[in-house]
């Protein structure tokens, strides 16, 4: 036998692994070229350009439109129709796509708009596009279409051999935009796939998106060309291979998409996206809230964990445009902290502040994960005081049974908050560490009362029955509490979970917070 022979297997496992995971790198000085947005100032005369004038000429300076979109069908329906109006250019920042109904129409208004001679920059993160590349290489095809990948995986096909460049592929940008002609912008919480915009039957997520007109406008385009021209923004073609023939190719993909749009069009889902869009179309009235603003966001630098400071972070942006004194009311599907995060909603409660959270309840939650991570402070969190609601998975299902295989589940995804019903966050950050520590993320501080209170108002009065208010009984037992059929109802353990559910989200709890 030799020495070759008498190493143990797993060892030699180990160390070709190590061999492979070598042998793959990202090359983030793929040759590109820096571009920037258009001046809004050389789009005045375009369709958009000249009805944003009208409305800018009758506020302050210093203000700027926002319209809150709650309905997903409403939401898709102004991307289709902010891209169909484009003349000069398309900025999209994604944290994900898929290849699904919506995708594929988004993909189509991008070459419609494309094939008209409009700049179309596309800005996709890399953690979800496995099997992305060819699509994405033949799009980067297109002479008017580029498309940059944010922070990619060395290893295309087999991304867990990533898995010793952890530090930096767990840093991901959650930024989400699509901005038209530099007069037109649309941020908040939805990626581009089918159950952000109430287009699955078998789960919607619940979400929030604020369209956007005047001076925040290039406000967002300065800060996409930052992260488009940042060096973890890597030209598509330095991952993939567009095919020999991407003339041929281009027009399949082409071909493909505008298949699936019309094969679509006959469904009522089609339908009420087109009422939408003509309501837009025809309403011929300022549809916008005015006020003033400060726009937050992370710098990509925060994908570097060595080059970044306080600064960099949207945190210290949202903490020094925000002081509250009475109310805080916070819409967050993922909800994660620690210990000096508690002591701070204490310290708030101390203050006399009303602090009111809503979340994901367990059967909601689509990463049990972050439940794992979340539930731990629920009690520390009620004992200072804190208002807890977590949102019921499905209304036609008894809320203390588990839930049958197969019924459709309701998701909150909406990243939101109002300050003192003065103020109202809309963008993408989470309360939870990766939004914290690691994800950068993107929104907008609007100062209007009128926008905050509605928020407010709006979910509160769906409380009662399509959230679990959650609170501590005389032996300090978690109790959640809901209306069915104008009774209420008390259920002792984790609603609309069985067994295994609630074991797997304690087994979870070995997953690093810092994660989550």
């Amino acid at each position: 036998m030799t020495k070759l022979s008498r190493i143990p297997a797993i060892v030699v496992t180990f160390a070709a692994l190590v061999a492979l995971t070598g042998c793959a790198s990202v090359d983030f000085d793929y040759p590109k070229v820096e571009s920037v947005a258009i001046s809004e100032t050389d789009t005045t005369e375009t369709y958009l350009g000249k009805q944003v004038a009208e409305l800018v000429a009758e506020h302050p300076e210093d203000e700027s439109g926002f319209y809150a979109v709650y309905d997903g069908k409403d939401s898709l329906a102004l991307r289709l129709l902010m891209m169909e109006r484009a003349e000069h250019t398309i900025d999209a920042q994604y944290f994900l796509i898929y290849d699904d109904l919506v995708g594929r129409v988004f993909v189509n208004a991008m070459l419609r708009a494309a094939n008209r001679g409009v700049r179309v920059r596309f800005l996709l993160d890399d953690v979800l596009s496995k099997g992305l590349d060819p699509g994405l290489a033949i799009l980067d095809s297109h002479e008017n279409i580029e498309v940059r990948i944010y922070n990619p995986f060395a290893h295309r096909k087999y991304r867990a051999m990533d898995a010793f460049s952890l530090g930096r592929i767990t840093r991901r940008m959650h930024n989400k935009s699509l901005t038209v002609d530099n007069q037109v912008t649309l941020i908040g919480g939805r990626n581009i796939a089918g159950e952000y915009f109430d287009a699955r039957d078998d789960v919607r997520f619940g979400d929030l998106d604020v369209l956007a007109v005047g001076p925040v406008v290039p406000e967002v385009s300065a800060s996409f060309d930052i992260y488009w021209n940042h060096r973890a923004a890597v030209p598509i073609l330095a991952l993939a291979d567009v095919p020999d023939n991407a003339a041929d190719a281009l027009a399949t993909l082409d071909a493909r998409v505008k298949k699936s749009v019309e094969t679509a069009e006959n469904s009522e889902y089609a339908d009420a996206v087109r009422a939408s869009i003509e309501s837009y179309i025809g309403s011929g009235k300022d549809i916008f809230t005015w006020a003033t603003y400060n726009l937050v966001s992370d710098s990509p630098n925060k994908s570097s964990a060595d080059t970044w400071d306080e600064s960099d972070l949207i945190t210290t942006k949202i903490e020094s445009a925000i002081d509250t004194q009475k109310e805080l009311f916070v819409v967050t599907p993922y909800f994660v902290l620690v210990k000096k995060d508690i002591e701070e909603f204490g310290q708030l409660r101390d203050r006399g502040v009303e602090v009111t959270v809503v979340t994901n309840s367990l059967a909601a939650n689509n990463h049990t994960a972050v439940h794992s991570a979340y539930y731990p402070t629920r009690k520390p969190l009620l004992k200072e005081g804190i208002n807890i609601y977590e949102l019921r998975a499905n209304l036609d299902e008894p809320a203390d049974e588990k839930l049958p295989k197969d019924v459709p589940l309701s998701t909150l995804h909406a990243k939101t908050f109002a300050v003192d019903r003065e103020s109202i966050f809309i963008g993408s950050f989470n309360w939870n560490q990766r939004s914290v520590n690691r994800d950068t993320e993107l929104g907008v501080i609007i100062h209007s009362p009128e926008m905050a209170t509605e928020l407010v108002e709006r979910v509160s009065a769906q409380l009662p029955t399509k959230a679990f208010k959650v609170t501590l009984d005389e032996r300090d037992n978690t109790r959640w509490t809901v209306t069915e059929d104008g009774e209420e109802v008390v259920v002792d353990k984790e609603p609309q979970t069985g067994a295994w559910k609630r074991f797997n989200a304690w087994l979870q709890r070995i997953v690093p917070r810092s994660q989550l």
